[in-house]
């Protein structure tokens, strides 16, 4: 009797076994939500992981829920589908509302979907698409890792903690509660709790000898109309 012929290796473009673990319910949403896209786009996983300067097996395992995205990476697949972060993550949760609906939109302290970037988290602050996207990121991050850069005008409001902005070329600021910046589109930014030694913000009427520790703030995005692909 014949050996039994090997099972073919499962594709990486085929949907994930029943058996395989993932890492919530809103990691494997928004992952599914990807790949759909994607396939809209009629886009392979190389291709896509290529355009967005990730690796084929990390964006392999983002759309089977095995990973969460950090939000930077979020933003670079958003950006190479032409889409939003804010709107991949909305995935994360079940739509609550019918499009089209617009009646007022409440939500309360513990809703919202949620995302890790570095030593944090954010906060989507809608359910339903809007003319802007409204985050709040809370974090005591010494480390600012990379620069986010995309095309959307940016506002950032600090709520509480004391954070120091680096916008590139245009200077490190040391923002307290209650101070806030604007930035255009194109323009790098990223953000740290104040307090280090190498701490040198270009101007700041903030004690630049602030203790790090937690901060909150929020960040309202422009929204573009963004061209759908067939």
């Amino acid at each position: 009797m014949p050996p039994p012929a090997p099972s073919a290796a499962p594709s990486a473009d085929a949907p994930p076994a029943a058996s395989e673990r993932v890492v919530d319910p809103q990691a494997a949403r928004i992952g599914a939500h990807i790949r759909a896209l994607r396939r809209r786009r009629s886009l392979t996983l190389v291709q896509l992981a290529a355009a967005a300067g990730l690796s084929h097996p990390f964006l392999s395992q983002l759309e089977r829920g095995h990973t969460r995205a950090s939000m930077v990476s979020l933003d670079r697949v958003a950006a190479a589908l032409g889409t939003s972060q804010a709107e991949l993550l909305a995935a994360a949760v079940p739509a609550a509302r019918a499009p089209g609906d617009t009646r007022p939109e409440v939500l309360r302290a513990d809703e919202g979907a949620r995302g890790p970037f570095p030593q944090g988290e954010a906060r989507l602050l809608t359910r339903s698409p809007a003319p802007f996207e409204p985050m709040e990121f809370v974090g005591a991050n010494t480390d600012p890792g990379e620069y986010y850069v995309h095309v959307e005008d940016e506002f950032l409001y600090v709520v509480s903690g004391t954070v120091l902005l680096d916008l590139g070329e245009h200077g490190r600021h040391l923002l307290a509660a209650g101070d806030c910046a604007r930035y255009r589109g194109g323009t790098p930014h990223r953000w740290s709790t104040a307090g280090t030694t190498t701490d040198t913000p270009t101007d700041s009427t903030t004690d630049s000898a602030a203790e790090p520790g937690a901060y909150r703030v929020l960040v309202v995005k422009q929204v573009l109309a963004r061209q759908e692909a067939p």
